[in-house]
């Protein structure tokens, strides 16, 4: 994974939003995040990858923009990628394999047991109608 690079995010986050809203307390409440949270973003500090997910969508980008961004690269503008129904869905397989290498990324000293079932408790739940379930 990329460094990411906080300073150009806040700088690409701020610009945007100062098109979109008129203060960041109309961002924050757009996105359903805090104020602060926001904030935090704007000023370059880290936040959680799902609050970077919901200032995507307040900004009208794909979400994973902001990633794009911090890792170097551009946003993608929500209108420009295509309906979200058009997005074809993830196969078991491929949530199955992002899972894992992401809880193994973020808990290396979870037993690898413990990690395959988390992994199979998400699929479940991702399978259940209403859940956005997985491709074939």
């Amino acid at each position: 994974m990329a460094t990411r690079d906080l300073a150009r995010l806040a700088q690409r986050v701020k610009a945007h939003r100062l098109e979109l809203y008129r203060s960041r307390l109309a961002a924050a409440d757009a996105a359903g995040i805090s104020k602060d949270t926001w904030r935090r973003v704007e000023e370059g500090e880290e936040v959680r990858d799902a609050t970077y997910a919901k200032i995507d969508k307040a900004l009208g980008w794909m979400v994973g923009s902001c990633l794009l961004i911090a890792e170097g690269g551009s946003p993608i503008l929500a209108d420009e990628a295509g309906r979200p129904d058009e997005v074809p869905p993830l196969t078991e397989s491929e949530i199955r394999d992002a899972a894992f290498a992401v809880a193994t990324k973020r808990l290396p000293t979870a037993p690898i047991g413990d990690v395959r079932a988390f992994v199979d408790e998400l699929v479940k739940i991702l399978q259940r109608p209403g859940s956005g379930s997985t491709g074939p």
